[in-house]
């Protein structure tokens, strides 16, 4: 199938399936081989094929976050459109893949933001994320009082004993996690694989970050890095989709090559996004019943005052007479 027939298959009109929701009403639509411009009406997405350019609408109103793959443009009207509309716009890989640059409209709301910061100055709350994130991973198997120092423990042993599953599932001999970017091509092809799958995995992890509003920079578990909190999240999906795939890899002869071209074709994008935007919220803040809010009220732009005795206040309203 030709490229612009691709493109016009990926650029049909926008379906329920296209465009899931989760909370705070956040949907996701992933365009490449297109030029995003700005008409009397609207945003329209442009493709060209063999009957000529043809337009299909991109719904701004309900659009939380549009990813940009290769081969699209976009103009500085529909990008100002779109901010407008507060949709997050990310230029990402194939896929989705990677993600190389968002931007973040200007009345964005930041509770998601709020409530990561909440948690991550406090040791007690930033212990019990972690704690939430091994338990996400390996269900309530660790002690109640266990330190975070004990939760690695147990999470090397788990991963140990993960890889010797998967290792004795392929005929492979004991296999140890080795990265070295200056020495590649020495590496076995089960470690190339998962590398290349785990940097795919961090381009979309790193979008559902940015379209919730949360930094990628503060993490729970990682530290000192701008993508700490990336990581974190891509821990929790490493076991059910990158390690299984590099090690099915492991007589590839290209095995990266084959490890993004697997991922990428493979990976039910529009699932995984909502699913991290929601397991993001569930961390920071557990059977938070905002999160059930109505779409349009939760999409309402609200301003709040912050005041250290009395929490929020309504904003909008004169307090100099108190």
């Amino acid at each position: 199938m030709s490229s612009p027939a691709r493109a016009r298959r990926r650029l049909a009109a926008p379906t329920a399936a296209m465009l899931p929701r989760v909370g705070d009403s956040l949907s996701f639509l992933y365009l490449d081989a297109a030029r995003v411009v700005q008409d009397d009406t609207g945003v329209d997405a442009v493709i060209k094929t063999e009957q000529g350019a043809q337009r299909v609408a991109i719904p701004t109103a309900a659009l939380s976050c549009l990813l940009l793959g290769p081969g699209t443009s976009i103009t500085a009207r529909a990008l100002g459109t779109l901010a407008r509309h507060g949709t997050t716009v990310i230029c990402t890989g194939s896929g989705g893949v990677r993600c190389y640059a968002a931007s973040v409209p200007d009345g964005m709301p930041n509770r998601w933001l709020e409530a990561q910061v909440r948690a991550w100055a406090i040791d007690e709350t930033r212990a019990a994320v972690a704690r939430g994130m091994y338990t996400h991973r390996f269900g309530d198997t660790a002690p109640a009082d266990a330190t975070v120092a004990q939760l690695r423990g147990l999470e090397g042993q788990r991963m140990k004993a993960l890889y010797r599953l998967l290792a004795q599932q392929h005929r492979l001999r004991p296999f140890k996690r080795s990265y070295d970017p200056a020495d590649w091509d020495s590496q076995d092809p089960v470690n190339r694989a998962l590398s290349a799958a785990n940097t795919c995995l961090y381009g979309i992890v790193h979008a559902a970050i940015n379209a919730l509003g949360c930094s990628p920079s503060l993490g729970f578990v990682h530290t000192g890095t701008s993508h700490s909190f990336v990581y974190d999240i891509a821990d929790l999906y490493k076991a059910e989709l990158t390690l299984p795939l590099a090690f099915s890899l492991s007589d590839a002869p290209d095995a990266e090559g084959a490890a993004r071209r697997s991922f990428r074709e493979e990976l039910r994008l529009f699932h995984l996004l909502p699913r991290i935007v929601a397991d993001i919220q569930d961390l920071l803040d557990p059977g938070d019943a905002a999160r059930q809010e109505d779409a349009e009220d939760a999409a309402e732009e609200l301003v709040h005052l912050w005041d250290p005795v009395s929490g929020t206040l309504d904003g909008g309203i004169n307090y100099g007479t108190e």
